[in-house]
């Protein structure tokens, strides 16, 4: 779980150390722009997350030092990260469509889940923020989601820096 970072803590940590999470913040920031049309209070910490972005950037890819090492670590991070990305999308169909079945909103499993904001349940669902083994499992049990269409299983192994 903690291997994907969630916006506040990208924020807050203000910057990012290595392709993987590089790639995995462009893809959150691609979310904010459409999240922001509906959630116009998120506009602030889209622009954070870009400059925290563009920093990443022209510290680690001047044009003429960039290394075949470097386009290599970038390929296997942007794979990861998208991967991450189906996943999430593919996790938002199950939940989004188990709610529906059991005739359910996002804000009644936001209050079950004991996650009081109005946006949070969206922010996690749509993969801005990160859900914690608790919520899973609890969504797990109450919607009758495999852990396996729940959790996804990190490629972090490739120890991308």
């Amino acid at each position: 779980m903690d291997s994907q970072l969630g916006l506040k803590k990208i924020i807050e940590k203000g910057l990012l150390n290595s392709e993987l999470e590089l790639e995995r913040a462009s893809i959150m920031y691609r979310r904010l722009r459409l999240f922001v049309k509906d959630h116009p209070e998120f506009i602030e910490q889209k622009k954070m997350l870009q400059d925290i972005i563009m920093a990443y950037e022209d510290k680690h890819w001047v044009k003429a030092e960039i290394t075949t090492q470097q386009v290599e670590e970038n390929d296997l991070a942007e794979l990861i990260a998208e991967r991450e990305n189906k996943f999430t999308m593919h996790r938002k169909q199950l939940i989004t469509s188990k709610l529906k079945e059991k005739k359910l909103t996002q804000k009644q499993l936001g209050m079950i889940l004991g996650h009081t904001s109005e946006t949070y349940m969206s922010e996690l669902i749509n993969g801005i923020e990160s859900f914690t083994l608790n919520d899973l499992t609890t969504i797990h049990k109450l919607l009758n989601i495999s852990m396996q269409d729940l959790e996804f299983k990190s490629l972090d192994r490739f120890n991308i820096s």
